[in-house]
């Protein structure tokens, strides 16, 4: 993920984690993410609020306050402030003069939401160029009905593969993807079959199937302010809704070319899809079956653990440790320690 510096290169956001006390803030945008109206002892009202952005979040008041300026308040919307910061009791607080919502577009999402650090269009450039390397006729007529849907598209480039695991940013489920599918490429040739190391399995059925594992993740996903499950998400599932996009989408190629598409191949396709978590323990309801399940399945786990792994020593709160904390959702420490020198550049 960027650095806070990266982020605050064109100094259009100071950072929360930036700001010391009797600072003055004027036109600064944060997000709010709680507020509430409470009483003085002396029967008056103010507004409480938590102020956030990427690098942390600030306890924010408003004094002399009003029903109808605390009902204006968008919570979890972007404020424009005007006010002062100050220490209390050890912590920084602002006291806020004035404030009104942000516009639209006046405000970069990455200051706020985790973002990828690589460019989103050449990463979505670089995942089309593979996909075109796909031999079978069938699945790049699929192909081509994901990719001209220009919603589905759309959420794919900016969407985090998840709320807090691997890739938990926006822009990381293309990021995964393409990682995946770079991986693939390297066990089951860059151009096709005949650089593969397994020729007996089907090239293009794992490609398809990388590209296809978490694209329901469009849909399970909330971003527009924090990462969170929509409703969809939580009733419908990010493999369930793939694989009903992936019939959908068949029918739409079969209603368009007059043929009928291979139900084998529609079965396996699917059958990848439903199997890419790898056990019914880990939310899939189907274990891998043909060996292009079990490629797409620990291709796909390669890359989430890996970053995972390289996201709990960068994330790691004790610099003078040669461990992380320990990660819940590898269910271990990490020792941290270059031994190589790989991480620090020195490596031979």
């Amino acid at each position: 993920m960027p650095s806070v510096a990266k982020a605050a290169r064109s100094g259009a956001h100071r950072f929360i984690e930036q700001l010391q006390p009797g600072e003055q803030i004027s036109g600064d945008i944060y997000l709010i993410k709680q507020k509430d109206l409470r009483t003085t002892t002396n029967g008056g009202l103010y507004i409480h609020a938590v102020l956030t952005d990427r690098s942390g979040q600030l306890l924010a008041r408003i004094w002399n306050a009003t029903q109808e300026q605390y009902d204006s308040i968008p919570e979890g919307g972007f404020l424009k402030v005007r006010g002062r910061t100050e220490s209390y009791k050890g912590n920084l607080q602002f006291i806020v003069d004035g404030l009104r919502p942000a516009e639209e577009g006046s405000y970069d999402l990455a200051d706020f939401i985790p973002s990828t650090e690589r460019d989103i269009e050449e990463m979505w450039g670089s995942v089309l160029a593979i996909l075109r390397t796909i031999k079978n006729p069938h699945l790049l007529a699929l192909i081509k009905e994901f990719v001209g849907d220009e919603e589905i598209v759309a959420r794919f480039k900016r969407a985090p593969a998840a709320v807090q695991y691997h890739h938990a940013y926006i822009g990381g489920l293309l990021e995964h993807t393409l990682n995946v599918l770079e991986l693939a490429t390297r066990i089951f040739g860059r151009k096709d079959d005949s650089e593969s190391l397994y020729p007996e399995v089907s090239r293009d059925l794992v490609l398809m199937g990388v590209f296809l594992h978490d694209i329901g993740k469009t849909a399970e996903l909330k971003y527009e302010t924090s990462f969170s499950y929509s409703s969809a998400g939580q009733l419908v599932g990010h493999i369930t809704q793939a694989a009903i996009w992936i019939d959908r989408k068949i029918a739409e190629v079969e209603q368009k070319s007059g043929k009928v598409f291979p139900d084998d191949i529609q079965n396996v396709l699917t059958h990848i899809v439903l199997a890419h978590h790898g056990t019914h323990e880990f939310g899939s309801p189907r274990i891998p079956a043909c060996a292009e399940a079990f490629a797409v399945h620990h291709l796909d786990n390669i890359d989430a653990k890996i970053q995972m792994s390289l996201q709990g020593i960068r994330d790691a709160k004790d610099a003078d440790s040669d461990w992380t904390e320990y990660l819940r959702a590898i269910e271990t420490r990490i020792y941290k320690k270059d031994v190589m020198g790989i991480r620090t550049g020195n490596g031979k």
